[in-house]
């Protein structure tokens, strides 16, 4: 043991990863415990205990770690233990053909890593990892001796054997046509006993080792699995098994797998164990193995352990043995406890039965737990039976069990609770009403058939009454519920239901539901509580008809045949039938007046400016497209009553476009009139602002040139403004549409096999418009019939304007072949590796993405950082195509960086 270094306090603790260890050995050899719960070591070393980590790496990085803590220590046989153990040692040879010089490179090993794919022995992964490789073209060797490359011949040798031989058979490799780790799940068959002597330089010493552990890996994800070890005694030869904690002996001092060989496989392809000889073992989950030097001496395991740590280990002994008489007291109280139980259930059973003696009721599920002994008996609740009077239910009466009144003085002396149910407490009242409601359930019948029989006859001058036609069709159930109504409500009384108090918001959501429901007959009422002008909605019927309905609906609203139907819903109906031939006769009479600019013919251009006028009129794209649409549909949409021309303007007044702009990218955004049409539009809309163009010759220069002057003057702040604002638009977009082209030999080709995940919509943009509800005001125009105020338009309500028509005018339509994919702005490079990669079976390491001849290739950088804006077309070139992408069950460890070890105990942090 390390004693070097420590300090013999009173109150010890362990507290580097070191000291952690000791005293983790020290209750492996002293603890009364049957496991150890190593949380101390594991936390020492900062591990994570909810993350997977390979054992091979941990194995490698500990005996680091601690090989490097060991050599600070004085005592030579604790500084050189590792080395000692676990160290061997081994030289790369190289062998050159033409000279025959042999160079050697020593080095040092703590374990041999053997690949196993293609071997099914154990003794085949040791030959594989000796042989020879051969050093030819390309890959030829550098002679000293020669001064040039040769041919030459590379092998390892081995030179020392440790006597602690660990064997690391890599089962996880990289799959390069998935991008992934995946496990090898493939039968090795190694031996008890393994001879090295064939496989060493230096023949004749003792190279023969028996197997002493085997560390388990099940799963058949090199993601995710469990690990079991079996480890063997060196004193008395038996073989143990660690699952957690759960520690087992195995039967009769042999190695046995067992369950731990069973797989979840997916594929129905079950691969056969191999036959095993005696002394030998297939496994395809063994990870580690770890042999030891075989000697005639019995190791000495038995250690003399340190005072301060043996102090240590006895204060955690003395905490478990109180813990185990802790335990043990209260399994005793529980054993007495349930035999106590059981001779109060053996000595009142018999006494439960009510014969002829006075008798009680008691809840038939406390009752059940009071003969439930793993539970404490709880007092007697009887409250989830009684009606609101505080009597006993007659419809709980099936939950309840009638026992004695011995019995029930028992229980409730020892028990306690209530209310006490004696015979008398059947509530006479509820029953009384559940016969009248089954009564007129009965009766319910009869007088549907009665009231079918009396709606077939023809009601003949006023005698009739007014009923809707829906409420006729349903007025049987609507009854029933009615009556059903009646009867919950008893069973709702004081607001308890089966023992629980009913929720008070659910209760009045209820009610809230309940009073929404349109009640018998009033489903012909009018918004203002009068008779619907609409008679397809109502049918009279005759006068013992309704006398029969309201028996069962005698609060429902009465509306005899010479009622006459509601005037204000009479005056409204005449208004909208009005309000419709003004519409359409407005509608007629813009079509008529403006006939070009509702068909859109014979506009004008700016880029091509008309030789007969000198002035055009700007209004916008936005009015003539909603003035069109009442046009078409007049009854349908209010009238546009504004131009509405402060959109284009900015909040100074000055117009937010140039000349140049408004010829190109922002000739969408307007509409050019005619100066004919402009006094029409004088006539028939309110102009808030007049914009034109107009055109004037230079005749101080020669040759003379064309002005184009904007009434409005452009605000040049207010622009710049404008184009800053759009183009942080297209950087802070969320769930966006771009393109993605994959291309081979820099052509675009289609690859039919992938699947298209987001695919955007390639409709035109009068497919995509929806017709607003009649009513709805447009934000931009003031559309009350006869209004004339303009309603006030801000400089923020003109941007979301703007960024309304960016979209529409950058639309790319998708062509064949092209994967149209939902991105966002701060979504980083590597997550549209991963959308790509589902959309085209490309692994992210094989795509090569560009934009406008840019290669993208910071993974962690964002897509608005990169110039990615909506609509972009992005280009893919993938290294090589992926045979099977099926298999790439893990891609998010795939595409997410492994941590490993990283920010623990074993690398120094």
């Amino acid at each position: 043991m390390i004693e070097d270094g420590i300090q013999e306090e009173k109150d010890y603790e362990p507290q580097t990863i070191c000291e952690h260890l000791q005293y983790l050995f020290a209750l492996l050899q002293n603890s009364n415990r049957r496991y150890i719960d190593p949380s101390g070591f594991v936390k020492a070393l900062g591990l994570d205990t909810g993350q997977q980590q390979d054992a091979q790496e941990f194995s490698k990085l500990f005996m680091s770690l601690l090989e490097d803590t060991l050599s600070k220590q004085k005592n030579p046989d604790v500084r050189n233990i590792v080395q000692q153990q676990f160290c061997g040692e081994y030289a790369y040879v190289t062998v050159c053909n033409q000279c025959g010089r042999e160079s050697k490179l020593l080095s040092k090993f703590y374990e041999l890593e053997l690949n196993i794919q293609g071997h099914k022995q154990l003794t085949d992964c040791i030959s594989e990892f000796l042989k020879e490789e051969r050093l030819e073209g390309d890959n030829r060797y550098f002679c000293e001796n020669c001064q040039s490359k040769q041919n030459a011949t590379r092998k390892i040798r081995l030179l020392s054997l440790p006597c602690t031989l660990n064997l690391q058979l890599m089962r996880f490799v990289f799959d390069r046509q998935t991008g992934h780790k995946k496990k090898l799940n493939t039968y090795i068959g190694f031996s008890e006993n393994l001879d090295m002597e064939p496989y060493v330089e230096h023949k004749g010493g003792s190279y023969v080792y028996e197997l002493s552990a085997v560390l388990i890996h099940r799963g058949v994800s090199a993601y995710s699995g469990h690990y079991i070890a079996h480890v063997k005694d060196p004193q008395s030869g038996e073989w143990y098994k660690f699952n957690d904690e759960d520690i087992e002996k195995m039967e009769g001092k042999k190695l046995q797998l067992g369950i731990e060989e069973d797989l979840a496989e997916p594929s129905k392809s079950q691969t056969r164990k191999p036959k095993c000889g005696k002394g030998t073992h297939c496994s395809r989950n063994a990870y580690m193995l770890v042999y030891r030097l075989q000697t005639q001496e019995k190791p000495n395991t038995t250690v003399q352990v340190p005072a301060f740590l043996q102090e240590l280990v006895d204060r955690d002994n003395s905490k478990f043995e109180e813990w185990c008489i802790e335990m043990a007291e209260m399994r005793k109280q529980s054993v007495d406890k349930g035999k106590a139980k059981h001779e109060e259930v053996k000595e009142l059973y018999q006494r439960l039965p009510a014969g002829a003696e006075p008798y009680e009721f008691v809840s038939l599920e406390w009752l059940q737990k009071w003969l439930d002994e793993s539970t404490p008996t709880k007092p007697i609740d009887n409250h989830a039976c009684l009606c609101s009077h505080d009597k006993l239910h007659p419809d709980k009466i099936s939950i309840m069990k009638r026992i004695s009144e011995y019995a029930a003085d028992i229980f409730y002396s020892r028990y306690g609770g209530g209310p006490r149910l004696t015979v008398k407490a059947l509530c006479k009242e509820c029953v009384v009403e559940r016969c009248r409601v089954l009564r007129l359930k009965n009766q319910l019948n009869e007088d549907y058939k009665t009231v079918n029989n009396l709606l077939k006859a023809t009601v003949k001058g006023n005698d009739g009454f007014w009923v809707g036609k829906s409420s006729l069709r349903s007025w049987r159930q609507l009854a029933l519920e009615q009556l059903d109504e009646q009867d919950g409500d008893a069973d709702q009384s004081n607001g308890k239901m089966n023992g629980n108090s009913l929720n008070k918001d659910e209760s009045k959501e209820e009610r809230k539901e309940e009073e929404e429901e349109l009640n018998f007959n009033e489903d012909i009422l009018c918004p203002h509580g009068e008779l619907c002008i609409s008679e397809n909605e109502r049918r009279l019927v005759s006068k013992e008809a309704w006398s029969k309905l309201q028996q069962y609906f005698p609060k429902a609203p009465e509306f005899p045949s010479y009622k006459e139907c509601c005037s204000q819903c009479k005056i409204l109906e005449r208004e909208g039938e009005e309000n419709e031939a003004l519409h359409k006769m407005i509608a007629n009479e813009q079509k008529t007046s403006l006939p070009n600019l509702f068909q859109d013919k014979n506009r004008p251009c700016l880029s091509n400016w008309p030789e007969d006028t000198d002035v055009l009129y700007i209004v916008s794209q936005f009015f003539v497209e909603e003035w069109r649409k009442f046009v078409r549909k007049p009854t349908r949409c209010s009238p546009v009553s504004s131009v509405g021309n402060s959109a284009l303007l900015c909040p100074h007044g000055g117009l937010m476009f140039t000349f140049a702009s408004m010829t190109k990218e922002d000739s969408k955004l307007i509409a050019l009139i005619w100066p004919s049409e402009w006094q029409t539009i004088q006539k028939l809309f309110v102009v808030d602002h007049v914009i034109k163009i107009t055109r004037t010759e230079v005749e101080d220069v020669h040759p003379s040139e064309t002005q184009y002057i904007s009434e409005p003057k452009l605000c040049p702040e207010c622009r710049e403004g404008l184009l800053c604002q759009q183009q942080r638009d297209l950087r802070e977009y969320t769930q966006a549409t771009i393109y993605v082209h994959k291309v081979v030999d820099n052509k675009k080709v289609m690859k039919d096999s992938a699947p298209e995940l987001n695919v955007s919509s390639s409709e035109t943009e009068e497919d995509k418009e929806e017709a607003k509800p009649d009513g709805e005001k447009d934000p931009d125009f003031n559309q009350s019939n006869g209004g004339t105020k303009r309603q006030k338009i801000s400089h923020q309500n003109y941007i979301a304007y703007q960024k309304q028509v960016i979209r529409r005018s950058m639309r790319h339509r998708k062509v064949r072949g092209e994967k149209a994919l939902l991105v966002s702005a701060n979504q980083t490079l590597k997550e549209l590796k991963i959308q790509i990669m589902h959309a085209f079976s490309v692994a992210p390491f094989d795509q090569n993405l560009s934009i406008d001849g840019k290669i993208l290739s910071d993974d962690c950088a964002t897509l608005g950082t990169l110039g990615v804006i909506p609509e972009s077309v992005i280009l893919l070139k993938a290294d090589e195509p992926i045979a099977d992408y099926a298999a790439m069950d893990d891609v998010m460890q795939v595409c997410m960086p492994e941590e490993g070890f990283k920010g623990t105990g074993l690398l120094g942090h």
